[in-house]
């Protein structure tokens, strides 16, 4: 059976569980395609793409976080 197949079974099993309304089923069904997914060649680069995003993410969001605590910090307020 090819890996596609399975991908396929997986997203139709997780569908099922989500119509069903068994959360846990759809989760594990959704964890196991994607699984399949990053272990074919098409989606090698998966994982490299979503540590990107976060990183770029993390690093546009780091100078506004940190400029609210400067900024709080030392104000000097009391209470």
């Amino acid at each position: 059976m090819s890996v596609g197949v399975l991908i396929l079974f997986a997203v139709v099993g997780a569908l099922i569980c989500a119509k069903a309304r068994v959360a846990a089923g759809a989760v594990v069904f959704s964890l196991v395609a994607l699984v399949l997914f990053v272990a074919t060649p098409a989606g090698q680069g998966l994982p490299e793409a979503v540590s990107s995003f976060l990183s770029t993410v993390d690093h546009s969001t780091a100078p506004a976080l940190n400029h609210e605590r400067e900024a709080s910090a030392g104000s000097g307020a009391v209470g």
